[in-house]
């Protein structure tokens, strides 16, 4: 075995445990733990059965995604390093009892806590459950570990969204996380969900201001366990690890890109003057992996718990019109399979206009195609599918209309103590990334992991888009003419009436 780095090191003979490790950074996260520190003596991880299928199979089916292709190629013994646990962060003690349990709180060292619903548009009680009270659970659960060395909760760098600057520091808020916790448990969804406005305000929906509301949870145990909170922006496709444009789900500018590529998304309130806050997931999971080393790597603890705002540098961020201008260039280049109608949509701040574009090119085509479904006795699915996109536009939009200042002063410093081998291995400065390749790999990711799209069809996809162009062109005239005749019409028939009228 080659000589370890000293990043390397501190992970050997380390047990790690995580949750969410079946969610898009878990994935990523595991497969760098096993590809990158494989001295680390086991990663122990939760998963809940789910669709009929038990947690053995959906860890099976896992490893048979392609990102686990070079583990399986390079270093397939690692893989049976994961040891797998039947858990839910929503059960007290995650679900875990007896002997696993046990096992579990003797033998880690460090806890990544990832698990979280992100649904931006989601219930109140479900966010708390989930994000408050699942943190909750899962520190009374470290507490009782007797070999921890970190304890690093996954936040999300716009849960203090009220802030103009957002420092790497904890911001007090009105609202107590055990007040909140209580009203969850004993009050129902529906009349929680009446008072849900009120609560949230100045939140934009329940996933930030239950973030919120957890990391003064976990400060709160500053005290007792070493806790170290990070604050990832907007998390994208893979930049180089484990493939580049590596994703596996349509959250954030993913769904959108796939959304306007397919025809889908024809308008989009979004200011294109505004930079984008977005992190490649390789590198706010480097980020993570780092965190436990540099922690326990610093000479003495910092007064207030350590908080990294994982963002990255402002040389690197290009504007929304950037990436939807460039995106609809290689979406052009690299079109999506049948799609449903020609992609030119546009980003606009003018609500009118954007409102009317999509009653006219979203919901009306929406309406039309159920109505051919229907007569043809086929499944409707179009008007549905509007209804996702507009909450998605919808919740996605107070992103894209605001500005952001994020201060990551100790994100960068992260990078100072260690070697060139380990800034390589962990890499978290991309000052010298292509972001057009970065882009496109993005793009040509959604198509091949998302939408299960195989590169091989581009010839078929593109006749396709040749086909749709003109029919697009060919309605659009077809509107044009008739707009005019109807205002010739209509001229008309007001020259017809004043004749009588003066008659």
């Amino acid at each position: 075995m080659a000589e370890l780095t000293p990043v390397q090191d501190f992970y050997k003979d380390k047990t790690v445990f995580i949750t969410g490790a079946s969610g898009f950074m878990g994935k990523v996260l595991l497969e760098k733990l096993l590809y990158s520190c494989v001295a680390l003596k086991e990663i122990i991880i939760i998963i809940r059965p789910k669709r009929g299928k038990t947690p053995e199979t959906r860890l099976e089916e896992m490893f048979k995604l392609p990102i686990f292709q070079r583990i399986k190629e390079e270093r397939p013994n690692v893989l049976k390093k994961v040891s797998i646990y039947q858990g839910d962060v929503t059960f007290e003690s995650l679900g875990l009892s007896g002997e696993n349990l046990k096992y579990i709180v003797d033998k880690t060292n460090i806890v990544f806590h990832l698990a979280a619903t992100l649904k931006l548009e989601g219930n109140l009680k479900d966010a708390i459950d989930m994000n408050l009270s699942g943190t909750r659970r899962t520190l009374n659960l470290a507490k009782q570990m007797r070999n921890l060395e970190a304890f690093v909760h996954v936040s999300t760098a716009f849960c203090n969204c009220d802030q103009e600057v957002m420092y790497e520091k904890i911001y007090d808020f009105p609202h107590k996380p055990e007040d909140l916790m209580r009203l969850a448990e004993w009050m129902d969804v529906k009349t929680l969900d009446a008072i849900t406005p009120d609560l949230l305000k100045p939140h934009p929906n329940t996933y930030t201001y239950s973030k919120r509301l957890a990391e003064l949870l976990v400060r709160d145990h500053y005290d007792r366990l070493p806790v170290i909170i990070a604050r990832p922006s907007i998390v994208t496709p893979a930049l180089q690890e484990p493939l580049p444009g590596w994703v596996d789900n349509m959250n954030g500018p993913t769904g959108v890109l796939i959304g306007a590529g397919k025809g889908v998304i024809r308008s989009m309130l979004c200011n294109g003057a505004l930079k984008s806050e977005i992190i490649p997931v390789d590198t706010a999971v480097n980020a993570l992996v780092l965190l436990p080393f540099y922690f326990n790597n610093i000479k003495e603890k910092p007064a207030q718990l350590p908080v990294f705002n994982i963002t990255i540098p402002e040389v690197k961020k290009r504007t929304w019109q950037w990436i939807m201008d460039k995106g609809k260039d290689f979406g052009m280049e690299y079109p999506f399979e049948v799609g449903l109608w020609y992609p030119d949509g546009n980003i606009t701040t003018n609500k009118f206009y954007h409102w009317i574009c999509v009653i006219l090119f979203m919901w009306l085509p929406a309406v039309l195609i159920d109505c051919l479904l229907f007569i043809f006795g086929q499944r409707r699915f179009m008007i549905r599918v509007q209804k996702r996109i507009a909450i998605g536009l919808e919740v996605l939009q107070f992103f894209t209309t605001r500005s952001w200042d994020f201060k990551s002063n100790n994100f960068r410093e992260l990078e100072k103590p260690l070697d060139s081998e380990d800034r390589k291995i962990f890499r978290i400065n991309i000052d010298d990334a292509d972001d057009e390749q970065y882009l496109l790999n993005g793009i040509l990711g959604g198509r091949q992991y998302v939408m299960k799209e195989p590169l091989c069809t581009l010839p078929r996809a593109r006749t396709h888009l040749k086909f749709m162009f003109a029919l697009d062109r060919l309605c659009k005239t077809l509107i044009f003419v008739s707009f005019l005749y109807w205002l010739s019409l209509k001229s008309g028939i007001l020259s017809f009436l004043k004749d009588i009228l003066e008659y």
